[in-house]
């Protein structure tokens, strides 16, 4: 018995339309996912999840289409809006994302990254972030974060680089005793076969992410995504153009952070200036 085709929902994004579009003019025209495939020069597998808004369809597909269908520049126009618009869905859709990762790189300007935090940072943070939420809904959020870490554990697991600030390193959150337990934390996956962690000094001075963070997902496809994050909000962006080009920064910080050997020395001398 045939799967039957996942029901779209073209109204809840542009990339939803166009995806939905793409199924509605393939049907029209009599095309399987095989044979419109073979057209466009595009996988049936990811034709399928550009159909469910799963991805965001590559630069260069939209003229295909619209080329291969005679709609004389619609699925152009869908893309433009895709590619600017700003998801609802962004944040849960980047943990589904994350959860398929083959890789995962990110640099935190200020603080670790909840991936690699332990419970006790994290729940220094999400204390001070909201000091009027009660105990309940503290200790919560901080299981959520930790049930996020198990993709690490995946068999097998994703790729990790972790690029640090000195700032990140230094900041004493949730006091000493908390932070000594963080760099032990960091100095365990520094350099292992699946992870890497790098430190970059102050002495490097000014860069293109200074203030921000950005995550970087790849998929076993390839396929990638940014995640850029600031207080309280957070963007995801899809655009393999706009990812591509947040790469270069984030290998360009990469070229110049402290080996991950040196990186395990740092990390370990500022354990050692943590008062007892």
């Amino acid at each position: 018995m045939a799967q039957r085709p996942r029901e779209l929902t073209p109204f809840v994004s542009a990339r939803h339309l166009f995806g939905a579009e793409l199924r509605r003019h393939r049907e029209q025209a009599g095309l399987s996912l095989e044979r419109l495939a073979a057209i466009v020069k595009y996988s049936r597998s990811h034709l399928s999840r550009i159909e469910i808004a799963e991805v965001m369809p590559p630069p260069d597909l939209a003229e295909l289409l619209d080329a291969a269908f005679g709609t004389d520049g619609i699925f152009g126009k869908v893309y433009e809006l895709a590619k600017r618009e700003v998801h609802p869905d962004q944040y849960r859709r980047l943990m589904e994302l994350e959860a398929r990762a083959r890789e995962i790189e990110e640099y935190g300007g200020q603080l670790v990254p909840g991936l690699v935090q332990t419970e006790d940072y994290a729940r220094a943070l999400f204390r001070v972030s909201n000091p009027a939420a009660s105990p309940e809904a503290i200790e919560e959020k901080v299981a959520a974060r930790m049930s996020r870490q198990a993709l690490l554990r995946a068999e097998p697991p994703p790729h990790l680089s972790v690029i640090l600030d000195e700032a990140a390193v230094r900041r004493p959150v949730g006091g000493p005793q908390v932070m000594r337990t963080q760099l032990a934390a960091l100095i365990e996956i520094v350099d292992t076969p699946t992870s890497v962690v790098q430190v970059l000094p102050f002495d490097h001075g000014e860069h293109a992410l200074a203030g921000g963070s950005l995550k970087l997902v790849t998929l076993e496809d390839r396929t990638a995504v940014a995640y850029e994050e600031s207080i309280g909000t957070g963007t995801l962006i899809e655009d393999s153009d706009t990812v591509s080009a947040h790469r270069r920064v984030y290998d360009l910080l990469r070229a110049y952070a402290l080996s991950p050997s040196r990186t395990a020395t740092f990390i370990g001398s500022v354990m050692e200036a943590l008062p007892s």
